[in-house]
């Protein structure tokens, strides 16, 4: 593989930078946001005012700022482990940087390489499927050279903003734009999805048929040869369902394209000792829809299952834009290369700028009698469409899908529609429904 540019490694190091400085600007700009509320309470008249005393309205913005709080550090210690991503990791500044001891023994390996920062413009934190108030876009094309390493630990001190304060923020390069704070916050809710007793509905809906499907193409392969069946997973976001194959004893590997994904990913899997050890308030960055306070309040603690439980198996995360860590033929000697005898995409295949790429890599990677599981195309929300970044973006309907996979050279073995939600807010007052598609497929013989 070939030495990585100075202008690659640079574009590396603004890239990892911004991210850094988006989780620990979320403290600031979180009790902004809350503070903001205060101030327009006091422009009401006084006896607006004193009606929404009464309602204990000042009582709810000072449990949020509790919540911001715990939120923040929770945000610091996401990105004080940059590491990860190799040398680019260790020119990141970072303040009052000092070793600890008995950390490093990673569940999973990172396999990291250099991504440029066109991921500002167009990634989100796992393919724009959260419905909030925004629909964002993830997966831009990085440059992906891959290469596995162990983090190495850290820890940080950081100094506390007060919720009232006006204090001039820490040196950085740029400031983080709404949209960088967005991610963040989307990040902070995704836990809720992937890693929490309370995201298991959604998992069940999405995450379960798939891994199902999985065990019935290899019901007659026994437990203790699975781990020669390797499966891949593109578009893994916060890495759970990657987690799961690898638990049921699979050699798994994960591929994201996201930095913010990658540090988060990377923060659950090996700087988790304990079931429910963290504590977020993922709920509390909208007060919309929402019935109770208990329900802007509510804490959710994470993982609701121990990461090392799968330490000794095959278990990876290859970091790049998935059109070039795959793609690529010339690179049939790097690990990440097939043949696949399973691909899972969840929520995926409307991240495409070409989705006529993206079926093609996925049929010439997979292995013949290996099967393709998706889930989630339906509706197909095009992440490109109307881009301002003069990217193609190539839109179909679900017709047309089906019979693109059929002129790729698949043949649809299963099919079904399932309703399911994602990253919803619980017990909130609005939800979206996906009439997401699940198939199963396999190459067709020649």
């Amino acid at each position: 593989m070939p030495d990585h540019t100075i202008e690659e490694q640079e574009e590396e190091i603004a890239a990892l930078t911004k991210v850094v400085a988006a989780f620990e600007n979320y403290e600031r700009d979180a009790y902004s946001a809350n503070n903001r509320r205060r101030k327009d309470a006091h422009r009401i008249p006084l006896a607006d005012r004193e009606l929404l005393a009464k309602l204990g309205f000042q009582d709810k913005l000072v449990e949020v700022d509790k919540c911001i709080a715990v939120n923040a550090q929770f945000a610091r210690d996401i990105v004080a482990h940059t590491g990860i991503f190799g040398d680019a990791g260790d020119e990141i500044p970072d303040p009052d940087e000092e070793d600890e001891e008995g950390e490093d023994d990673d569940v999973h390996d990172h396999e990291l390489g250099d991504e440029d920062d066109e991921e500002d413009s167009n990634d989100d934190e796992h393919h724009g499927h959260d419905h909030g108030h925004s629909h964002q876009h993830s997966h831009g094309h990085g440059h992906s050279h891959s290469h596995s390493h162990s983090a190495p630990s850290h820890s940080h001190s950081h100094s506390h903003a007060h919720p009232h304060s006006h204090a001039s923020p820490q040196p950085q390069q740029s400031k983080p734009t709404e949209h960088d704070m967005e991610k963040v916050r989307s990040t902070i809710k995704q836990f809720v999805r992937d890693w929490s007793d309370e995201g298991k509905p959604e998992r069940d809906q999405c995450y379960k048929p798939m891994l199902d499907a999985l065990l019935e193409r290899y019901k007659d392969v026994p437990d203790s040869e699975r781990g020669d069946i390797r499966v891949l997973v593109p578009g893994a976001g916060l890495a759970r369902l990657a987690f799961d194959v690898a638990k049921l004893g699979f050699a798994s590997q994960g591929n994201e394209f996201s930095h913010y994904m990658l540090f988060a990913s990377h923060f659950i899997l090996n700087r988790t000792r304990k079931i429910h050890q963290h504590t977020i308030y993922p709920f509390i960055h909208s007060f919309s829809n929402l019935r109770r306070r208990e329900d802007l309040l509510k804490a959710v603690t994470i993982p609701d299952v121990l990461p090392s439980d799968i330490l000794g198996r095959d278990f990876s995360l290859v970091a790049g834009d998935f059109e070039e860590v795959y793609g690529d033929e010339s690179a049939e000697s790097e690990p990440q290369h097939g043949p696949w005898d399973a691909i899972l995409t969840c929520f995926f295949l409307d991240t495409a700028k070409n989705i006529v790429n993206y079926l093609r890599i996925i049929h010439r990677i997979l292995k013949p009698g290996g099967i393709w599981i998706n889930l989630g195309e339906g509706p197909l929300l095009w992440h490109f469409e109307n881009n301002t970044s003069n990217d193609i973006s190539i839109e179909l309907d679900m017709s047309e899908m089906m019979k693109l996979l059929d002129m790729v050279g698949f043949e649809i073995t299963s099919q079904r529609t399932i309703p399911t939600t994602y990253a919803t807010t619980l017990e909130g007052m609005l939800s979206y429904v996906y009439s997401a598609e699940f198939w199963t497929a396999k190459k067709k013989t020649a």
